[in-house]
């Protein structure tokens, strides 16, 4: 059974940065796509990045230039690190394969910014 576990969150004022961690745990990590994803309050979750097992990054466009995603393998770790934050960038973060065979939701994280 994979496992996931965000951390990091937390309050930070309009233009502040976070760094986000995920550890995944029961899954050959180094072979998927690993994915960030966020749920504001009252709307759906939605995809905000994605690294490749070979590290391809791809982002969502609201987060383009501000968001950089990426992976250490051997700690079976994904980083989201936020900077630039708006304040429509407040939610749950949580992360997750990305493709079609996801794991379990994990907690999230929550992220809130706020002046």
């Amino acid at each position: 059974q994979v496992q996931l576990v965000e951390s990091g969150g937390g309050l930070v004022q309009p233009g502040g940065s976070l760094g986000l961690s995920c550890a995944a745990s029961g899954t050959i990590f180094s072979t998927v796509p690993m994915g960030w994803y966020r749920q504001a309050p009252g709307k759906e979750r939605e995809w905000i990045a994605t690294i490749t097992a070979g590290g391809t990054k791809i982002y969502r466009d609201s987060v383009k230039g501000r968001f950089t995603i990426s992976r250490d393998n051997a700690k079976n770790m994904v980083y989201l690190q936020m900077n630039s934050l708006k304040l429509e960038d407040t939610a749950v973060y949580y992360c997750n394969i990305a493709n079609a065979n996801k794991a379990p939701w994990g907690q999230g994280t929550q992220v809130t910014v706020s002046s």
